[in-house]
């Protein structure tokens, strides 16, 4: 019951505190006169991440690599197939063109970066600075493209994430405390949460690298989850699918290059991310782009495809912990059936919406 009350504690700081900074700091932007599309590709879209940054950063402090790795990558699977699939099931989800000529494809190349980092077993200090670097550079790149851009587009997708229209928070000083609050309960629900499923994994024998990869990502991810869910169900669709792919980019450059500064020595990889997790962490990341190209949606058969690869990727990690019986049956009927014929109904999709009179 401890441990349960410490996991559903953390989680909920966790949730609360990326709330708060979220609140605080886009307001504060907002005071000093930051046009509110900046704000929102640069402070929104990270404040979702944040759980993720306060959780891999606190796992390196106390010497848990693998849960700090695990959460990152699994987020970013959990993101994609879970996130856009459930999203996508309460109403297909448009995908704006900018999210198809840049947005994804500087994803994909995000995780293709991190794959070949880690090929040798370990991200390196220098790498991890690499990607910090990126990141800098990218939000810069973010900054300067949306004040070019005179469309007001961008208001309305911010106003959504962040209530405009409050009094009692508008004063500097109220913003300020926001943001302190916020990274309090994110540092203090980090540390419960890892805590937690590090006993709870030594206590049922699984690795923590599982637990990194499923619970403890699926716990940190609760922000994106309210965030696509909630935007889906108003309507404001594109705003579900821009929110994943953001926090995604955000999650490889962000949380590991700051988790990576954290160990001078560098942060041990384990060989079950480099031969497995990896990959479909990257196939995931390119499986969007022809799914979001077949006409500029998620349909909600694609949704329900990509909650089922979920509950799939979940159970094989799950079976492949504890080195069940039914490992090779269910690994050689996903490789050989369900995979083919999910590619070869993507493909006929593709080919019959880009052959079909009424695409642009």
């Amino acid at each position: 019951m401890t441990l349960f009350l410490m996991f559903a504690g953390g989680l909920i700081a966790l949730v609360i505190g990326a709330s708060l900074l979220v609140r605080g700091a886009a307001k504060l932007a907002l005071s000093f006169g930051i046009s509110s599309l900046v704000v929102g590709l640069t402070v929104v879209a990270f404040g979702t991440s944040a759980p993720e940054v306060a959780v891999s950063v606190g796992a390196v402090l106390n010497g848990q690599v693998d849960i700090a790795i695990g959460n990152v990558v699994g987020s970013n699977i959990f993101n994609v197939l879970f996130i856009l699939g459930i999203s996508a099931l309460i109403a297909p989800l448009i995908v704006n063109i900018q999210l198809i000529k840049q947005e994804v494809p500087i994803m994909i190349a995000a995780s293709l970066a991190l794959l070949l980092m880690i090929l040798d077993g370990k991200l390196a200090f220098w790498e991890a600075g690499v990607l910090l670097a990126a990141l800098v550079v990218y939000t810069t790149f973010l900054v300067i493209q949306s004040r070019k851009q005179t469309a007001a587009a961008g208001n309305g997708e911010f106003d959504d994430e962040v209530d405009m229209s409050s009094t009692w928070d508008r004063h500097w000083s109220v913003q300020v405390l926001l943001i302190i609050g916020g990274l309090v309960l994110l540092v203090l629900g980090s540390r419960w949460l890892v805590e937690a499923a590090v006993t709870t994994a030594k206590m049922l024998g699984v690795s923590d690298l599982v637990i990194g990869l499923t619970i403890v990502a699926a716990g940190t991810s609760l922000p994106e989850v309210a965030t696509s869910v909630t935007a889906a169900i108003k309507g404001q669709r594109d705003i579900a699918v821009g929110n994943v792919v953001g926090s995604n980019t955000f999650n490889i450059l962000g949380c590991l290059g700051l988790s990576g500064l954290m160990a001078p020595a560098g942060l041990a990889v384990a060989p079950s991310i480099v031969s497995f997790d990896i990959w479909v962490m990257l196939a995931v990341a390119v499986a969007c782009l022809p799914i979001f190209i077949t006409g500029r949606e998620i349909a909600r058969w694609e949704g329900a495809v990509f909650v089922g690869y979920y509950v799939a990727y979940t159970a094989y990690l799950i079976m492949a912990s504890q080195e069940h019986d039914a490992l090779p049956m269910f690994s050689n009927a996903m490789l050989y059936f369900v995979v083919p014929i999910t590619v070869i109904t993507l493909l006929v999709s593709f080919f019959r919406q880009k052959n079909s009179p009424s695409t642009a």
